[in-house]
C-alpha cells in the first residue's frame, strides 16, 4: 500500500522534532569513587572530557566518594567503585571501570551522538 504524501511528510516532522528533542536533553550523572586514589581520578577526569566533548551545557555531573557517603552507595546499589549511573534520561545505565574507552561510554550509557 503506498501512503499519501502528507503522511510521508508528517512522519517526517515527527521523526525530526523527535532528534531536536534527543539533541536539546539534559543528563544527569552520578560517579561513584572509592576515595581519591588513580582509579577515581582517572574516572572523573574521563567522564568530565567525554561530557564537555558531547554533552556540552546539557550535563551534570555529582561525584560521590562512598567512604564519605556509603548510605548512597547502598541505595543506589553500587557494588564497585568507580561505577558511573546515568540517572536522567531514562533508562538508567550503570558503567563500572575508569571509563577510559568514549566509544564504549557512549555506546553503554545509550548516548546517541553522531560523531564528528
Amino acid at each position: 500500500m503506498i501512503e499519501p504524501e502528507n503522511e510521508k511528510e508528517d512522519t517526517t516532522q515527527e521523526f525530526e522534532e523527535a532528534l531536536k528533542r534527543l539533541s536539546q536533553e539534559k543528563y544527569v550523572f552520578r560517579l561513584f569513587i572509592a576515595g581519591l586514589n588513580p582509579k577515581s581520578l582517572e574516572a572523573i577526569e574521563n567522564i568530565k572530557r567525554i561530557c564537555e566533548n558531547h554533552l556540552p551545557n546539557r550535563y551534570q555531573l555529582e561525584i560521590i566518594d562512598i567512604y564519605q557517603q556509603p548510605i548512597l552507595a547502598k541505595d543506589g546499589q553500587i557494588v564497585a567503585a568507580p561505577t558511573l549511573v546515568k540517572e536522567l534520561p531514562p533508562p538508567m545505565r550503570k558503567l563500572i571501570g575508569s571509563l577510559s574507552d568514549a566509544d564504549r561510554v557512549l555506546v553503554g550509557l545509550d548516548l546517541h551522538i553522531e560523531k564528528e
